[in-house]
């Protein structure tokens, strides 16, 4: 958010701050989901790349679509061993992931 709009939220008598203030996040959570969110972005742009439709890379990694769905909505219903093993399917690399996280 740009600094006018945020000086103009607080002259309006709002707070702003982060995801992780208003959920009161720890560093060390907020790590993990940033983690996480990188993982689950770089997984959605490969297999878009390779033009593959989510029901073809669940049947690839023997799932469901609607799991690949939240795989790439990054639900916190999914483990992030999940996301890594099919980041591997989709042809990614240790330096891929790697790359995927410090961006």
């Amino acid at each position: 958010m740009d600094t006018a709009k945020i000086k103009r939220l607080e002259s309006a008598g709002w707070q702003v701050g982060s995801a992780s203030d208003f959920l009161d996040l720890s560093e060390e959570e907020t790590a993990f989901i940033d983690l996480k969110l990188a993982l689950s972005k770089r997984l959605k742009e490969l297999r878009t790349a390779q033009q593959i439709s989510q029901k073809e890379l669940a049947k690839n990694i023997k799932s469901s679509q609607s799991r690949v769905a939240k795989m790439e909505a990054c639900d916190p219903s999914v483990s992030l061993d999940l996301i890594i093993k099919t980041l591997f399917v989709l042809g990614a690399t240790n330096q891929d992931i790697a790359t995927a996280i410090i961006r």
